[in-house]
Order: structure tokens, then sequence, then C-alpha cells
């Protein structure tokens, strides 16, 4: 019989997903889930909003990273308990939006509007992503009794 490994075996498993649970259901982090969503359905389509559908490498990179991004705010905003330690990815899928034409080599046959998109898009899952790791710690933290007296959702 094989026996539970890693996070599993941990005493506290239940606690820490009940905490971060809490600090996904504060109106903050349900901001930035939504706007988290938003962006990833803006990335999926802006090859069609911005008009550079023609363009085969970019659309379907920006299509599945969209996708990937909306479906990542979708399981941090529904079960953050249990998605947070994904909650990486999203950063990380904001600087792939931003340096994706380059390395796809769309640059050369993309216009400036394409690029600055993609980039414009990536700062912001960027910020975002950023902003939702941050404050899933801050959440930790005070749940801890650390640092100042401020609720987290009282701003």
């Amino acid at each position: 019989m094989v026996g539970p490994t890693g996070l599993e075996r941990h005493p506290d498993v239940s606690e820490l997903r009940q905490t971060y649970d809490r600090a996904g259901s504060t109106a903050p982090a349900q901001v930035l889930e939504g706007l988290a969503f938003l962006a990833g359905l803006y990335l999926a389509l802006s090859p069609w909003i911005i008009g550079f559908f023609g363009f085969r490498g970019m659309t379907v990179n920006n299509l599945i990273t969209g996708l990937v991004v909306s479906a990542l705010a979708l399981g941090l905003a529904s079960a953050y308990g249990r998605t947070y330690g994904m909650g990486w990815l999203l950063p990380l899928l904001g600087v792939w939006a931003i340096v994706s034409p380059f390395v796809l080599r769309a640059g050369r046959e993309a216009t400036a509007t394409t690029i600055w998109n993609n980039v414009a898009i990536g700062i912001v899952t960027l910020a975002l992503g950023a902003a939702a790791l941050a404050m899933a710690q801050v959440y930790r933290r005070h749940e801890r009794g650390e640092g100042s007296t401020r609720r987290l959702g009282n701003w």
C-alpha cells in the first residue's frame, strides 16, 4: 500500500488550506483573480481584437497562453487553498507574453501594435500574478500574528 507523500503528510495541511482559502476569499484577492481572468481572456482573444490573426504562430501562442492564464485564475478563484502552489505560474506566463513575439520570431512579421499588445498584457499579467502571490504571503503572516494589525481586505 502506498502512503501519502509530500504535502499530504504535513500535519498542518488542512490548516494551511483553510488559511489560503480565507486569503482567496477576501475582496482584494477576488478582484485580482477576476482581473487576471479578464487579462487571460483578452490575451486569448487579442489576435482577433487587434487584428493579427494572420500571424499563425502568435495567434496560437496567444490563444493557448491566454486560456491557461484564464484557467489558472479560475482555479485560484474557486479553490485557492488547493491551487495557491501553482500561483507562481501567473507571473511566469506574463513574462512569456512579453518575450514571446521575439522568441517565436514573430517580431519580423508582426507590427509594432502586435508586439506592444503582448508587452502590455504581459506586464498586466505579471503584476497581477505578483500581487496575488504577495497577498497570499501577507495573509499567511497575518494569520500567524506577525506584522501589523491591519486586516487584509480592509483597505
